[in-house]
């Protein structure tokens, strides 16, 4: 378990895609802190599931928007478990709408949560990590933040801006130890792409080399995979999981 006792901070981690990731992480050993901002019940399914699997789990609500909310999560999981070493800035939200007909609270809440969240989570989570010299900090970003969407300029943006912040705190802090990826899925099957029409969903599918949606756990692999000892001597990468979406 390359991940034993090692304690990892998953932002939106109630659902979908952050859902996957606590509990492949804690499968490999890691005590999992499970952030949600509103999603109370799924968080501590989430926890109940990793305790009867024989792991450490436990939930924490925060809105990661707030820069002293995001410091009082890491604050939580240094009280609870005296470390962090690997935080998953995973939580997002979607506010689709054609440029023209958005409105500016769209534009604000998406970057607020989506792009501020991460800058707000990685600040809080730098100085213990930089203090104990190693830490793994891995952002979910998008193919939306590669390719663009209609109809998703916010999104679009912050999932770029988040590629951008990945290489640049990669730069500052490898001295120290702590390396910094970002995962960008593609269509992944979760609830928020299961409320989209169902021809929109098939045009996605028909796309798609690998000729399927990808799910939760195909992206939770490639996570864990940055979090262990494997992945040592990677940094500012961005890691594309999309069967070929992109290509």
């Amino acid at each position: 378990m390359e991940l034993a006792q090692q304690v990892a901070v998953i932002t939106g981690g109630a659902r979908g895609i952050g859902r996957a990731i606590a509990l492949e992480l804690a499968r490999r050993g890691a005590w999992v802190v499970v952030n949600y901002a509103s999603s109370r019940g799924e968080a501590e399914q989430v926890v109940a599931e990793i305790k009867a699997r024989g792991g450490e789990a436990v939930g924490h609500q925060a809105d990661v928007a707030s820069l002293k909310e995001a410091c009082g999560l890491v604050e939580a999981a240094l009280a609870l478990f005296g470390t962090v070493d690997i935080l998953v800035n995973n939580a997002g939200i979607a506010r689709d709408n054609l440029l023209l007909r958005m409105k500016e609270e769209e534009w604000d809440q998406v970057l607020q949560v989506n792009l501020k969240g991460v800058f707000n989570c990685t600040k809080a989570s730098l100085r213990p990590m930089l203090k104990q010299r190693r830490g793994r900090i891995i952002n979910i970003s998008s193919v939306i933040g590669l390719a663009g969407n209609v109809a998703q300029a916010n999104y679009a943006a912050a999932k770029a801006g988040i590629i951008g912040f990945t290489k640049a705190v990669a730069k500052e802090v490898a001295p120290r130890g702590i390396t910094v990826n970002a995962v960008a899925p593609g269509f992944i099957a979760t609830d928020m792409t299961a409320s989209l029409p169902a021809e929109i969903q098939e045009e996605y599918r028909r796309r798609i080399p690998l000729g399927r949606s990808g799910t939760a756990a195909d992206v939770a692999r490639v996570v864990a995979f940055l979090a262990s000892p494997a992945a040592d001597y990677i940094t500012g990468e961005v890691i594309r999981v999309d069967g070929g979406l992109a290509i």
